[in-house]
């Protein structure tokens, strides 16, 4: 069987677009990461529990999710500046710093007993901020781990370690709840920091352009990321639908408590088991992308721009689940799509851009995709406490489902 030789892919039996593992100094970065992102997604599932334990509102459990995603909305695109203006390896240094210390704090209020809504609301807004800086720093330092050529490979194979993560970090997070409480989870997941700050400090980047950009007035290099969005049309609409997709899509999928222990009565074990299974589809949705072609710049594959309707469909289907064992699959397949799509906005996004404008672009994507996820999480919340969790989901899926069909058709006339 015979290897491809066109730089990033491998042929075997198709196309598998994973060409930036051939970079040790990548593979590390993936290794390292590893570690971190087991530890966000043991904390998501902890801070969703202990919403839903402490107050049984899905309102709460929204708002929670809410305040984790909401800073990117502001903060990103400014941290985005910031970001192509400083050494980037610096600056996940920091963040991940900080990420570690919040992650400390929660642990040390549950285990003395102190927790209240408050303070879980306060953590949840302070790791938001976090993750706010995380997005831009991560979206503009993996790509200068590799030479130019693998930088679609590596949005490809930084989706599927985040995703494998998602899947596995879950189901522990779930089970080691369960089995040794809620304290001594967070005190596994805080020192999973330890080894991934390690290896962040090893890491060596590929040069940045410098174009001036880093001399401009902070406003005035704002707006020429602002303009570049605006201008590209690709660009322009894979902003658009992406942030569309996780507005509804991944806004269900922050809030799933109320659907795991509300709606079916599972407890935590089963909400691990619904983030895990979502983590699974979310895993074979980048496997699925890494299978495809590679990308074309300057356009949104036409599957792409099919899946994001039926991803937003299948959130009504989830409303409509009538059993535990349908709403597992069904939401493993939002899951799947969700992943798909993002990697291909992504890429379509990076695929052109110079490495002294990454920070300030893919910061105006973080807003779409982290804040849409946010807002929708806060108003799933809020509709299911006023029609019921199930109806909130029909109505959401449903009339968005209809309306990106509908922008679809539309620019495909005009096309």
């Amino acid at each position: 069987m015979k290897a491809s030789k066109s730089p990033g892919f491998l042929i075997i039996g198709g196309f598998v677009n994973l060409g930036a593992l051939k970079s040790g100094n990548f593979r590390a970065y993936v290794c390292g990461a590893a570690f971190g992102l087991m530890a966000i997604w043991m904390q998501r599932i902890v801070m969703g529990w202990l919403a839903w334990e402490m107050t049984d509102s899905p309102s709460f459990v929204g708002f929670v999710a809410l305040l984790m995603f909401a800073p990117s909305i502001v903060l990103s695109p400014l941290f985005g500046v910031w970001v192509d203006r400083i050494s980037v390896k610096r600056a996940m240094l920091i963040v991940q710093g900080i990420n570690m210390a919040l992650c400390i704090a929660l642990w040390a209020l549950v285990a003395v007993g102190m927790m209240t809504p408050f303070w879980l609301a306060l953590l949840a807004f302070l790791i938001g901020v976090m993750l706010a800086v995380n997005q831009p720093v991560r979206m503009a330092m993996t790509p200068r781990l590799v030479r130019r050529e693998h930088v679609g490979s590596v949005v490809t194979i930084v989706a599927i370690n985040f995703n494998i993560a998602r899947m596995v970090g879950p189901a522990i997070g779930g089970l080691l709840i369960a089995e040794i409480g809620v304290a001594h989870t967070l005190l596994v997941q805080w020192l999973l920091f330890v080894p991934y700050l390690f290896i962040l400090s090893r890491l060596s980047l590929r040069p940045r352009r410098e174009s001036g950009g880093a001399r401009e007035p902070f406003f005035t290099a704002l707006g020429a990321g602002i303009r570049y969005v605006w201008q590209v049309a690709a660009v322009r609409e894979a902003m658009l639908l992406a942030g569309m997709l996780a507005l509804v899509a991944r806004g269900t999928l922050e809030v799933l408590p109320p659907l795991a222990d509300g709606v079916f009565g599972r407890g935590a074990d089963g909400l691990g088991v619904l983030m895990s299974i979502t983590g699974l589809g979310a895993i074979l949705g980048g496997f699925s992308k890494a299978l495809l072609p590679p990308q074309t710049p300057g356009r949104l594959p036409f599957l792409t721009r099919l899946a994001i309707a039926l991803g937003l469909m299948l959130v009504a289907v989830l409303g409509v689940a009538p059993n535990w064992e349908l709403a597992l699959a069904v939401a493993a397949g939002m899951s799947f799509v969700t992943t798909l799509t993002a990697i291909s906005t992504q890429t379509a996004i990076q695929l052109d851009l110079e490495d002294d404008m990454r920070g300030r672009v893919m910061s105006l994507w973080a807003v779409l995709a982290a804040g849409g996820a946010a807002v929708g999480a806060g108003g799933v919340g809020v509709l299911a406490d006023w029609l019921g969790f199930q109806t909130s989901l029909i109505w959401c899926g449903s009339l968005s489902a209809v309306a990106v069909a509908g922008y679809l058709a539309l620019s495909g006339l005009k096309k």
